[in-house]
């Protein structure tokens, strides 16, 4: 029982030393805390704004004639456009089931593709060749 008294003195005594230690870190990360707390005071203050869209995505564009026989032939944005196709290619299922990021072109879409598999991100700049 000596044994166990003597060795509990000895670990309370580096705890000590080491809360120590930890008090300085704790005083650098005060001023850390104090410097947030305020950014998030101004943004309370400030109205919040609404993200506007890009007017040269809401401009509506009309499409060509093989575009439309996808998405119909009526003038609308680019965004819009990305979501009819995309539809298109869902309904269809186009998308390829090993790689997913792959789009298989149908008859229609091979008229615009010009080829048969294309990359969904090469695929908007291939629409875009389409409306005027």
């Amino acid at each position: 029982m000596a044994t166990a008294k003597k060795a509990a003195p000895a670990k309370k005594a580096p705890a000590k030393k080491a809360a120590a230690k930890k008090a300085p870190a704790a005083k650098k990360a005060a001023p850390a805390k104090k410097a947030a707390p305020a950014k998030k005071a101004a943004s309370k203050t400030a109205p919040a704004k609404k993200r506007t869209p890009n007017a040269a995505f809401m401009k509506a564009m009309t499409p060509s004639a093989q575009l439309a026989a996808i998405i119909g032939d009526k003038a609308m944005p680019r965004t819009e456009v990305t979501k009819k196709v995309w539809d298109y290619i869902k309904a269809h299922k186009l998308q390829d089931a090993a790689k997913k990021t792959m789009i298989n072109a149908d008859a229609k879409l091979k008229e615009i593709f010009k080829k048969a598999q294309v990359s969904m991100f090469e695929m908007t700049k291939l629409i875009n060749a389409h409306l005027k």
